[in-house]
């Protein structure tokens, strides 16, 4: 059995932009993946029927775009691409009215401005305050992060925020829906950043998709990994990492095959499971061990994936139609409150957020000829069924419950905003946060985000401040997932960072360029963004 001078557990796009640096450095690097496939939530399949390619999880292309991988490992000359749908997102009312969020700001704020010329200013205003600190944002995200208190800003609630900068519900409604996505509420600490965070950064950068399925992003790194002499091992579960004297040696497999390893081991895993499955507590010791026992994890999501003999036409126009997202609620912030509040005490939501991804309506590629191809998101949900808001589901288990409830969410989507949807369905396939979620992609209680979005469980206190800069107490094991600094969705950060806290270990040039020395840093920039990232302050 050759030895490797590094091993990567994982082969989601964290873990493989990680190998890759690794690999860039000249290391030689394998990596094991549990699962038949590579691409962890980045995969794409037929979901639903021959010729309808979904995304399982992730769609939108969007925090990325701040990341220098793209260009440094330079994924465009191994098959990726980016479409560029405007608008960004849609969020629609019940009533038939909505908010576009074009890619340009001066259209956004004509759309908001229907609802209230003054939340138009204000969301302009936090469009220029973002650009004028958008390298220092970029800065903080593609570093390993520094220890610190946690910033009073991070820890404000939503509905205080807002309240704060705006006057109209429809907007504040427009804004609860991004905090909902990691499933906070808007009373709850750090809901504000996360909702800030998200909708800037799309405003900024456009939320875009991946040609042909977000799997071409991961097949991508594994093409840069291939040509720097990385390896691949699929079926390959890692059971232990082995240990002698302070310094991990290998892993063995559950099948018992053991593969030695004279440098670093990097984990895409939970972080939750690398420090209490795949080593001793005598390794970690009992204070960090306790510590990832009592680790805070997020609710869990439903898909809803639905595979159509045509289009979707949506209440408020067809602009919805267009949008990589489109968001529904009530024109309240009370609807995420409610929606959160009985998912946190194991209700099934009488009125759940459900985001739309109108996945063959900006890439055609996704669906046959005049067919074409949705999901809905359903988040949050309870990982355990304890009672039923909708007073119409007696199951209490999900294998019972999954297909009732996806009827509640289609009938509601269909009623509110998508009249007509229900006779366009020619399959239906859902997943829910105990099965697909849970034995298909590793997560633990269905959390998407490799633990919960909360103030005390970010940046270096990510997962816990033993754990927050990509080592662990095993001096050549590190963490490389979304349980890491910056946490979730499609960034390759997190595996960017813990290859530069590896390289910076071991003494090695990584090739790990400045993440603000570049306008665009995910590809050829766009001829608006070039023009509006050359002015001062990046406005």
């Amino acid at each position: 059995m050759p030895s490797y001078d590094a091993i990567v557990i994982g082969a989601g796009h964290n873990g493989l932009t990680c190998a890759c640096y690794l690999a860039k450095a000249g290391l030689s690097v394998l990596v094991l993946e549990q699962y038949e496939r590579i691409g962890g939530m980045t995969r794409s399949e037929e979901l639903t029927l021959p010729g309808f390619v979904s995304d399982v999880h992730a769609f939108g292309y969007q925090l990325a775009h701040l990341s220098p991988a793209p260009r440094e490992l330079d994924l465009a000359r191994h098959g990726f691409a980016l479409l560029h749908p405007d608008p960004n997102w849609v969020h629609v009312f019940p009533d038939g009215r909505g908010i576009v969020f074009w890619r340009d700001i001066d259209s956004t704020c004509r759309s908001i401005a229907q609802f209230s010329r003054a939340d138009a200013d204000a969301w302009r205003r936090l469009f220029d305050d973002f650009g004028a600190q958008k390298e220092q944002v970029i800065a903080a995200l593609n570093s390993v992060p520094s220890a610190g208190p946690i910033a009073p800003e991070r820890r404000e609630p939503l509905r205080a925020w807002c309240d704060r900068l705006f006057e109209s519900d429809a907007v504040k409604a427009a804004l609860a829906a991004w905090a909902c996505h990691v499933a906070l509420s808007p009373e709850e600490e750090g809901s504000a950043s996360f909702a800030h965070d998200f909708a800037m950064v799309i405003q900024s950068e456009g939320n875009d998709v991946v040609e042909g399925g977000m799997q071409r992003l991961c097949n991508a790194l594994a093409s840069v990994l291939r040509g720097h002499g990385g390896e691949i091992r699929t079926r390959a579960r890692v059971e232990r990492i082995r240990v002698a004297n302070g310094r991990a040696t290998g892993v063995r497999l559950v099948d018992g095959e053991e593969i030695p390893c004279s440098g670093p081991i990097a984990a895409n895993a939970n972080p939750a499971r690398v420090i209490l499955d795949f080593l001793d507590e005598a390794d970690v010791g009992a204070h960090i061990a306790s510590k990832m026992r009592r680790y805070k994890w997020g609710l869990g999501a439903m898909s809803v994936f639905l595979a159509l003999d045509g289009p979707v036409d949506y209440k408020a126009g067809p602009a919805a139609g267009r949008a990589t997202y489109v968001q529904p609620s009530a024109p309240t912030m009370d609807y995420f409150s409610r929606a959160v509040s009985e998912a946190r005490r194991g209700d099934l939501a009488a009125q759940p957020f459900m985001l739309a991804a109108n996945e063959a309506t900006v890439d055609p590629s996704r669906a046959p000829p005049g067919k074409s191809l949705m999901k809905l998101v359903v988040q949050p949900v309870p990982f355990r069924i304890e009672g039923d808001a909708t007073g119409a589901i007696s199951a209490r288990r999900w294998e019972d419950a999954r297909e009732p409830y996806a009827d509640h969410v289609v009938e509601a989507f269909e009623r509110d905003y998508a009249p007509g949807l229900r006779d366009r369905i020619l399959k239906r396939t859902v997943h829910d946060p105990t099965r697909e979620l849970a034995h298909g992609f590793d997560t633990v209680e269905g959390c998407l985000t490799h633990g919960a979005a909360i103030p005390t469980q970010s940046g270096a206190m990510r997962p816990i401040p033993e754990l927050g800069q990509y080592r662990t107490p095993v001096r050549n094991v590190y963490l490389c997932g979304a349980g890491t600094h910056p946490g979730g969705g499609v960034s390759m950060m997190p595996g960017r960072n813990a290859a530069c806290a590896i390289c910076a270990d071991l003494g090695l040039d990584g090739n790990l360029q400045d993440p603000t020395s570049s306008a665009s840093v995910s590809e050829s920039p766009r001829p608006s963004v070039a023009r509006r990232l050359s002015g001062p302050a990046g406005g």
